[in-house]
């Protein structure tokens, strides 16, 4: 079938295909009151890169949200399983957030890290104590790209030492600064990438050549089964010990970066063991260990507060953002007095970072997300999740895998009967027809074939119900017409 034909195909949503109705919502949306869509692609064409592309091929009018729900401009409202990309954390214009926010800014927006303000210190004081050990000292700046680089700068003036290993396909953020630690092609500007930066191969139970099993109720079609470290982890471990005697030159490892679940790349867990191996082989060879938590921490994962907990290691350094402000812009690093103390070598202030608007914010959150059980709601919720996405992959062969802990999913796409992956028009249908019908998700991974289910962490298992029944409703009609 012609790509063209495949097109036209989706644009029809077959009869009865729109039945799945839509969980109760006590919020009506506001009138909007904004320019039309034809204004709007308008100035988008005329005043933005257009390198900033829309999600939908019929792109959507964003125009109000309510915790787990987003309206467009015409009144419909959305299942948001995407969550901003993993940002909104405890629900779209929480009322305990928002009102955190209003209160504070009646009173002061903005002050630098030079004065003080007992906003900033009542959060630090709140997430250091989140932090297990001597991972105390906190620096607050804006942006996950922001806090990546300080945790660069911070691992090289603490270890004396320059270059940085990361995994294949990971991302870290959008910056000149950044673009040998991330390595995600997509993502990698036809440039000369800052030198230093090193990346290992990735431990992947699915597309992985040795396999492996994972923490996770899913596991690859065959995968072993072990009780405690995967067999298959030290064949990873083994690779990446072969990077740092071959191509890192010597007692020049300043530190490791790795998400504890790679985000971007499609909820892609590690073998058992593998990032507590990964840590001691990289401590032994001088290096830190940086544990990316911009999208894992704060209950996602629901077993722990952070990602790292899951594997039973501590990090050296850890770095935050997205979810820490549900949305506002706030991103953190977190490590040791030892390790900031390195950063003396030179003076430093941040102009945004933690003003009085996003500390408020975000002790706000910490408050909502203990107050309202949200890790818990995230663990037994997800468990509920991934357990029906499991019984969707049994009668839908264009399921390839299903993986993830917690509200941090994913579902990858193949052409049915193989591992390779779905073509991205393909992808680009189902997705397509499940906004069409109510549901926001999102996608990734190398050949951007994964569905990325991470929605915000208040939905209930109504929501779920919702959501797998359009989902099999969208798969039903896919495989029907393929």
């Amino acid at each position: 079938m012609a790509k063209r034909e495949l097109f036209q195909l989706y644009q029809r949503i077959p009869r009865g295909l729109s039945t799945a109705v839509l969980p109760k919502c006590n919020v009506s949306p506001k009138e909007y009151c904004g320019p039309g869509i034809e204004k709007l692609n308008k100035l988008k064409s005329e005043n933005i890169s257009v390198v900033v592309k829309d999600f939908y091929r019929k792109p959507l009018v964003i125009h109000q949200g309510h915790m787990q729900w987003l309206f467009d401009h015409e009144g419909k409202r959305y299942l948001d399983l995407f969550a901003g990309i993993v940002t909104v954390s405890v629900g779209h214009c929480h009322p305990t957030v928002t009102a955190a926010l209003h209160q504070q800014i009646d009173t002061l927006w903005h002050t630098t890290s030079i004065y003080k303000h007992p906003k900033i210190y009542e959060y630090v004081e709140k997430l250091s104590a989140k932090f297990p050990g001597d991972l105390k000292v906190v620096y607050l700046v804006n942006s996950g790209s922001e806090a990546n680089d300080l945790a660069i700068l911070l691992a090289r003036a603490y270890t004396g030492n320059h270059d940085v290993i990361s995994l294949q396909s990971c991302y870290h953020g959008y910056a000149s600064s950044l673009l040998g630690l991330t390595a995600t092609q997509a993502y990698r500007f036809p440039m000369a990438a800052p030198s230093g930066f090193y990346h290992a191969m990735l431990p992947d139970p699915l597309r992985g050549i040795w396999g492996g099993c994972r923490d996770s109720f899913s596991q690859v079609p065959g995968a072993c089964s072990c009780p405690g470290d995967c067999v298959t982890s030290d064949k990873y471990i083994h690779q990446l010990n072969e990077l740092l005697e071959n191509s890192v030159p010597k007692g020049r490892i300043a530190a490791f970066f790795a998400e504890t679940i790679q985000g971007v790349n499609g909820a892609v867990q590690f073998p058992k063991g593998y990032l507590r191996k990964a840590r001691e082989l990289v401590k032994n060879y001088g290096g830190l260990y940086v544990a990316d938590e911009v999208q894992t921490g704060f209950g996602r994962t629901g077993d722990n507060f952070w990602g790292f907990q899951d594997h039973g290691i501590q990090p050296d350094i850890v770095t935050l953002a997205k979810g820490i402000g549900n949305g506002f812009p706030l991103a953190a690093v977190v490590t040791t007095k030892e390790i900031a103390d390195a950063h003396q070598k030179a003076s430093y202030f941040n102009t945004f970072g933690g003003n009085p608007l996003a500390a408020s914010v975000g002790k706000a959150v910490l408050d909502v997300i203990e107050e309202e059980n949200i890790q818990q709601n995230s663990k037994i919720v997800g468990k509920y999740f991934i357990e029906q996405l499991m019984e969707l992959q049994k009668s839908y062969p264009v399921i390839g895998d299903v993986r993830g802990k917690g509200l941090m999913l994913g579902v990858e796409l193949v052409r049915p009967g193989t591992k390779d992956p779905l073509e991205v028009i393909g992808v680009a249908d189902i997705l397509e027809m499940a906004k069409d019908l109510g549901v926001m998700i999102g996608r990734g991974g190398r050949w951007n074939n994964v569905l990325r289910i991470k929605p915000p962490m208040c939905i209930n298992k109504e929501d779920v119900d919702f959501a797998i029944t359009v989902m099999d409703k969208v798969f039903k009609v896919f495989h029907e017409k393929n």
